[in-house]
């Protein structure tokens, strides 16, 4: 069997372990839609602006994939860690990147299905517009951009276990939103935090997906970032699975 198929069979035992709990799902589609509906929706200066309002759900977008990633990779993987079944999946003859591509898999789903909610409430509550292939290079774009989250959740996951993990990723996921202007336009940021902001990945993400829906300059530190991210965090990953995996399986 293929990596690719191994990778889908692992996708969706994930998928239906997920399904068990449903507040799981729940919880993914809720607290971006509900941000939106609260605390855009209201503001008629934003939500009857067209570019004001696609910006608020662009970056409710990129919070729900930031979100999606950092719980799914980070607790998933802490859990797993220390069940008896991921000891036994390990003795498997199964490369690895099949694992790694069904968490994406599965993850990626799940983080598609956060942001249909979402687009609803934007289409339908907001002045918020876009053509069919702006969404299309959006949806690209976001999908780029939550690669450093995915690495994030990694990190945390093979670093500590599930107990610390659920309180470090709910402090990270909270400090990106709020730094990256996903909760407040940047625009309305005191020169000195803007300018620190500009180093966060989700701020790099939301400046990218907007790029790709509304147009005009891509500034580099944008592009530059997110590379910078993806690599440095790549390389992090990487050593604490060695790690993880030198520590458990001597």
């Amino acid at each position: 069997m293929s990596t690719i198929r191994l990778a889908a069979v692992h996708a969706k035992y994930s998928l239906l372990e997920t399904m068990r709990v449903p507040i799981a799902v729940i919880g993914a589609l809720v607290f971006p839609a509900l941000s939106l509906l609260f605390f855009v929706v209201p503001q008629k200066a934003v939500a009857g602006d067209p570019v004001f309002a696609t910006q608020a759900v662009i970056s409710m977008s990129v919070f729900a994939v930031m979100a999606n990633s950092l719980f799914n990779f980070g607790i998933s993987i802490s859990e797993d860690r220390e069940k008896p079944w991921d000891p036994y999946l390990r003795t498997l003859p199964v490369p690895g990147m099949s694992r790694v591509l069904g968490y994406v898999f599965s993850i990626g789903l799940m983080g598609i299905v956060a942001i249909l909610p979402v687009i609803a409430i934007g289409a339908l509550f907001t002045e918020a517009e876009a053509s069919v292939g702006r969404i299309a290079l959006g949806l690209l774009a976001l999908a780029t951009s939550a690669l450093p989250f995915m690495l994030i959740g990694i990190c945390i996951g093979y670093s500590m276990p599930a107990k610390a993990a659920i309180a470090v990723v709910q402090i990270v996921m909270f400090g990106f939103a709020f730094a990256g202007g996903l909760f407040y336009p940047p625009q309305l940021f005191a020169p000195w935090l803007n300018s620190l902001s500009m180093f966060f990945p989700s701020r790099q993400a939301r400046e990218l997906v907007i790029w790709a829906v509304q147009g005009g300059e891509l500034e580099p530190w944008v592009w530059l970032g997110l590379i910078v991210w993806t690599a440095v965090l790549l390389a992090v990953a990487l050593v604490l699975f060695k790690r993880d995996e030198g520590r458990r399986y001597r």
